[in-house]
């Protein structure tokens, strides 16, 4: 076991959970990643292993045959994951997003309907805020629901989608005026549809086309894809907890734990780039010596362990203060912001260390190198995670005089 990014006071049955799964990364990840990511693959065999460990339903309760796990487990498991391949964690994770969302404000019969088959892996989630002309402004959303009869009547653009081909149902956030007059805010009349379809590109089912792969720089393999809703109809039982005009805060609590993932994957993405730095540091020789033993080699080696360290520590932290109960975005919002920025820093410092041969494809570091930025965008980028933190700073330290 590794020295760095451990956590106390974990019980036997996590301390296994996390064997098993770093033991799988080990094995069966890790070997193959590279290849699968050069060839923008999907890893359809580890999916499929991920499906037999139970994984996709990590968090769903026993009850709807899933482990019941706390969200502490399944970060350090999407951090053991993140630390083989980061787009295996993304498949893993929006997947999870629309599973909790469901958990907590699902209807009875939509909990009945999806968490068993969600738990299985036999229904894959994908959730759906962005567009194209929106980025982090939520509140311009133009994608609408429009009531008729028994039915919804949905038209618009999203963008963004992990999962969108590979998934089977989608939680997608639109606005929705019905029952909320002129004037009304718009994070006050916005709703969350359950779509069911079939994976796959075209049109997936009447009125929705899932258009193709977007081909991006990095954080291949797994499908991100837009999404065209033109006439798509719903019945009134998919809407998300069977009221609408609630969708703004069901999705911002899944966004909350999407940030504690974001977080866990930067914390993979970081120790395997140290893992890489250090093994390299100790082999490569320059003016008679292993590199690992010039002292400005050391220096960077203690900054790399050490931010590796502080990020692990704050992603522990804000997944336990949700798991308590309590209110963790300000938690949330720094552990995102710091595990990102400091793994695109030791992404870079293993980079460096590797010298020329990190720009070959031959070597693991430029795979990672391509990867990392992508953490400091996905479940907002590090200004938004400013002005949350600094927004919560000013509640929780109002001035009284």
């Amino acid at each position: 076991m590794a020295r760095l990014a451990q956590t106390a006071g974990l019980t036997d049955i996590q301390q296994e959970i996390l064997s098993t799964v770093r033991d799988f990364v080990d094995k069966e990840i890790i070997p193959v990643a590279t290849e699968l990511e050069h060839r923008d693959e999907y890893p359809q065999q580890i999916v499929d292993g991920l499906k037999e460990l139970g994984l996709f339903g990590l968090m769903i309760p026993e009850e709807y045959g899933g482990l019941g796990e706390s969200l502490l487990t399944y970060a350090l498991c999407v951090e053991e994951i993140a630390r083989g391949w980061m787009s295996v964690s993304g498949i893993i994770n929006t997947h999870f997003i629309v599973a909790y969302m469901l958990k907590q404000h699902g209807t009875q019969e939509q909990k009945d309907h999806f968490l068993p088959r969600m738990a299985a892996g036999d229904i894959r989630g994908a959730f759906s805020m962005s567009e194209p002309a929106l980025g982090s402004d939520v509140s311009a959303i133009t994608s609408k629901a429009v009531k008729d009869g028994d039915e919804y009547v949905l038209n618009g653009q999203k963008m963004w989608l992990t999962n969108g081909g590979t998934s089977s149902l989608v939680a997608v956030l639109v606005r929705s005026d019905e029952g909320h007059p002129e004037g009304t805010a718009p994070h006050k009349s916005m709703t969350t549809f359950l779509i069911e379809k079939e994976p796959g590109f075209g049109e997936v089912r009447p009125g929705l086309t899932i258009p193709g792969k977007i081909d991006k720089m990095g954080y291949k393999g797994v499908d991100t894809t837009e999404m065209i809703m033109d006439g798509l109809r719903l019945p009134a039982n998919r809407v998300l907890g069977g009221a609408t005009g609630r969708g703004f805060y069901q999705m911002m609590d899944g966004v909350e734990v999407g940030r504690v993932n974001v977080a866990a994957r930067g914390c993979g993405v970081a120790q395997r780039a140290f893992e890489l730095g250090v093994s390299y540091a100790q082999q490569r020789h320059t003016f008679g010596k292993p590199i690992a033993q010039h002292q400005a080699i050391q220096f960077k080696l203690a900054e790399m362990a050490t931010k590796v360290e502080a990020a692990h520590a704050m992603m522990v932290n804000a997944a336990r203060k949700k798991d308590s109960g309590e209110r963790n975005d300000l938690e949330a919002g720094m552990a995102k912001y710091l595990a990102s920025e400091y793994c695109k820093e030791v992404v870079e410092d293993a980079f460096r260390i590797h010298g020329g041969y990190g720009f070959s494809k031959e070597y693991e570091i430029e795979r990672l190198y391509r990867e990392a930025p992508m953490l400091l965008i996905g479940e907002g980028t590090a200004e938004i995670q400013k002005m949350i933190i600094g927004r919560r700073l000013l509640e929780e330290y109002r001035f009284q005089g």
